[in-house]
């Protein structure tokens, strides 16, 4: 295909997907998703591999909903289709991870036959069952499983589904407002990619999906043969809701005859009684976004330039969970997956990487009534602690590596339900000290305008173990979470009473490189 008949085609599938990604966002229901951004959007080809992701969406989210093609593809292959189909499902081993993540499939229908599939995932504000939090014993107590299903048939609602969902759920109105957000962003995206064909003589898109993957895989394979071979290894160890530990092991290897990277992760901790087990492909996700994110980021982010990145875990282990563990907060463990990869590679391209940071986003979802006694369930909302430094450049402040996720503006909170807030600043001098600083953690707190007992899930993490520096950087602080002062570690609901103050200090950044002589470098100084 021609070079700059291939680079316009290009540009208007990002156009395409980013465009589909912004309509979502203006028309979705849960705070999280409109303010935070926490979403994926992406077109396929009629095999269900990715093409192109828009330019917004969370690691997590994007990579898992590459991997949901394939399984959109075993279950309804294109010729099982019809025009106004439109596939769902939160299956956590075939898409994201948890129930809350609700991925949404459209296929495209153009004279006839199926030339393409507009995906989506999103966090929903409530799917029943424990809510956002690491208390339950298993995955049937997380709410409700929607396996692979037509949440659409022939352009009419599956009205037994629809039921199912709407008598199993908290916030009907707000889910099923969600759900028309993405089914209506993915119809515009075929509509926009319909009008591309027509615009340039084209009856399918599959020539073009197999030039820009062939292209993806190529790129990233020469990228890879550049690197030193050999096997690299790193570790990364922290605590989770309820003061346990969890050690996370890689050995990255490299082959640059295939030019391929295998990233094994045997080694690392058993399951979880708690609900922060990881399923492969969310392991998966953090582990080729880490990888690309060194390697040549300006790549794109396909089928291609994810299929020479190999991930393994024993089966089991708490990245590669078996059902029926528990998994809704299973982002507590995977966004650390990058962090001993990142050490590992350290002894490849130390120039690329960062040092460890505050790790998973700390989050909170409440349940309870307002002064009138009108029940509410929040969506979760999220804050993140300070993020590592590089090899020339301090760690941002308050930014989480890797999720990427905006926080809810706290005027929007208070907005949205009986919530107060009296604190939101940053952390001084909780960024580990280096030739670059960590970035500092914030402390935030608030209570809830009651008169009766409420409901708090408040995932948090790294409250013992301090994110290491690199390269003889310092630890930054690890975080403090308090209710009324005392110190809190719980990984299930808790009690809390009309007055009770909840103040969430997140953890700071570790340094990277030990400062020359005479250069010491601090946040205090």
């Amino acid at each position: 295909m021609d070079g700059i008949e291939l680079e316009i085609l290009w540009s208007n599938l990002i156009s395409i997907v980013s465009e589909q990604a912004k309509a979502l966002q203006r028309i979705a229901f849960s705070p999280i998703v409109r303010e935070a951004g926490d979403l994926a959007t992406a077109v396929f080809d009629a095999e269900g591999r990715m093409i192109a992701q828009a330019v917004t969406g969370t690691p997590g989210h994007i990579n898992s909903l590459a991997a949901a093609g394939r399984h959109f593809a075993e279950i309804y292959p294109p010729a099982a289709l019809e025009p106004g189909d439109v596939l769902v499902t939160n299956d956590p081993w075939k898409s994201a991870g948890h129930f809350f993540d609700i991925t949404v499939y459209t296929p495209v229908f153009r004279k006839g036959r199926v030339i393409a599939f507009f995906g989506s995932t999103i966090h929903h504000t409530d799917i029943g069952g424990y809510g956002v939090g690491a208390g339950a014993r298993d995955i049937h107590e997380e709410g409700l499983w929607i396996p692979i299903a037509k949440l659409y048939e022939h352009g009419q609602k599956n009205r037994l589904l629809h039921d199912i969902i709407r008598h199993n759920v908290r916030t009907p109105d707000h889910v099923f407002g969600d759900l028309a957000a993405q089914g209506s962003s993915g119809r515009m995206g075929g509509d926009r990619l319909n009008t591309l064909c027509d615009r340039h003589g084209l009856d399918h898109v599959d020539r073009l999906a197999e030039e820009i993957i062939a292209r993806s895989e190529a790129a990233t394979r020469a990228s890879i043969r550049n690197l030193r071979p050999g096997t690299f290894h790193g570790a990364c160890t922290f605590d989770v809701p309820g003061g346990d530990l969890v050690t996370l092991k890689s050995a990255v290897t490299i082959d640059n005859r295939a030019g391929e990277i295998v990233i094994d992760f045997a080694g690392s901790s058993g399951p979880s009684p708690y609900g922060i087990n990881v399923v492969m492909n969310y392991t998966h996700a953090y582990s080729t976004f880490a990888i690309r994110s060194c390697l040549d980021p300006d790549l794109p982010n396909n089928f291609g330039s994810l299929a020479p990145i190999k991930v393994t875990a024993p089966k089991g282990c708490i990245l590669n969970c078996e059902y029926p563990v528990p998994v809704n907060a299973r982002h507590v463990v995977g966004m650390y997956v990058p962090m001993p990869i990142l050490k590992a590679l350290y002894h490849v391209m130390p120039e690329n990487v960062l040092a460890e940071g505050a790790g998973a986003v700390w989050t909170i979802q409440i349940n309870g009534k307002d002064e009138s006694g009108r029940p509410f369930t929040s969506s979760m909302f999220n804050y993140s602690g300070g993020m590592g430094a590089r090899a020339t450049k301090d760690g941002p402040a308050a930014t989480c590596y890797p999720t990427g996720i905006a926080a809810v503006p706290i005027e929007v909170l208070e907005a949205s339900m009986p919530i107060e807030f009296t604190r939101k600043e940053l952390r001084p001098n909780s960024g580990g000290a280096g030739r670059a600083l960590g970035g500092d953690g914030q402390t935030i707190s608030f209570h809830m305008r009651t008169r009766e007992p409420w409901l708090l899930n408040a995932v948090t993490s790294r409250t013992a173990c301090a994110a290491e520096g690199l390269g003889g950087g310092a630890d930054g602080a690890p975080g403090r979470f308090t209710v009324n002062g005392c110190k809190v570690s719980e990984a299930r609901k808790m009690v809390m009473q009309p007055q009770d103050e909840v103040m969430l200090e997140t953890p700071g950044g570790g340094g990277y490189g030990a400062p020359d002589a005479g250069l010491i470098r601090s946040v205090a100084e």
